[in-house]
């Protein structure tokens, strides 16, 4: 069954030279513009359509994808603001609509903003909203340590940053853990560190534990062995020097340099650390 606000594979049931009528099922026929007709389109073919509610409230479809659907959240920038809501561009001609009931704080044209994209049940509309909370889900988390997940990044705060886990939960990445730029919006892999009481979640951008550890001592013999067997990094190095040498924390770096040392792989002195010939 096509579906309001979702990306669909209809079926042409006759084209016209203002565009072609599109099944869809018991919403009956959609329009398709001309425009947007695939070239040499006839009854019978198959397009894949995104369907929306136009300026005139009538059902319709595009052959433009937006950035998200309904159901999902995505961070969308502002492009006008009037009295009564907000004009977000979400890839289509026409803008998504933030109403100002549906806004957490003012939205300030140019800047983007995490949104939840939804049918208003009033209008039947496809409207978006940055009251994100009453969003996610209320089940708990079903997360162990160390599961990777999806994140997308939605807020800064003094903590660190707030991202979305799967496009369902709510999690923190705490900022003395982080050691790279994020924006708002961004998405990328994560690791669970432990589901809270609350139901929110502590996350990182690495693994933890020993299988980490594991994994990042591997990465520095390597990275020694491409620079001739030596580098001026050390466990007095900065932050950011090692993340961008190995892309984890200062912390996971000293209990990684300190089980090769050990395990006699190298030699750590206040030049740096030297990979053992064997």
């Amino acid at each position: 069954m096509a579906e309001l606000g979702k990306i669909n594979t209809l079926t042409v049931k006759r084209t016209r030279d203002y565009g072609a009528h599109l099944d869809g099922d018991e919403l009956g026929d959609i329009l398709l513009k001309y425009k947007e007709v695939p070239e040499h389109c006839q009854a019978g073919d198959e397009v894949e359509v995104f369907l929306y509610i136009d300026r005139e409230g009538r059902l319709r479809a595009t052959t433009q994808i937006p950035v998200a659907e309904v159901g999902q959240f995505a961070a969308l920038p502002v492009v006008a603001n009037t009295s009564s809501g907000t004009y977000l561009d979400w890839g289509l001609e026409k803008d998504l609509f933030v109403p100002r009931s549906e806004q957490q704080g003012g939205m300030e044209e140019g800047q983007s903003y995490l949104v939840y994209i939804f049918i208003d049940e009033l209008t039947n509309r496809i409207t978006a909203s940055s009251k994100l909370d009453k969003f996610l889900s209320e089940e708990i988390p079903p997360y162990q340590e160390n599961e990777e997940v999806e994140l997308l990044i939605y807020a800064q705060t003094d903590l660190g940053y707030k991202a979305l886990v799967d496009q369902a939960y709510s999690g923190i990445l705490y900022k003395s853990e982080v050691f790279q730029e994020l924006s708002i919006g961004q998405q990328l892999p994560g690791y669970i560190k432990k589901v809270r009481e609350d139901l929110k979640i502590d996350l990182s951008l690495q693994k933890i534990g020993a299988q980490r550890t594991d994994a990042v001592s591997q990465t520095i013999l390597q990275t020694l062995i491409k620079n001739g067997g030596h580098l001026a990094v050390t466990d007095k190095s900065p932050p950011e020097e090692i993340y961008n040498l190995f892309g984890v924390s200062k912390k996971t770096f000293k209990k990684a340099i300190g089980g090769l040392y050990k395990r006699r792989k190298i030699t750590m002195d206040a030049n740096g650390i030297t990979r053992v010939r064997t």
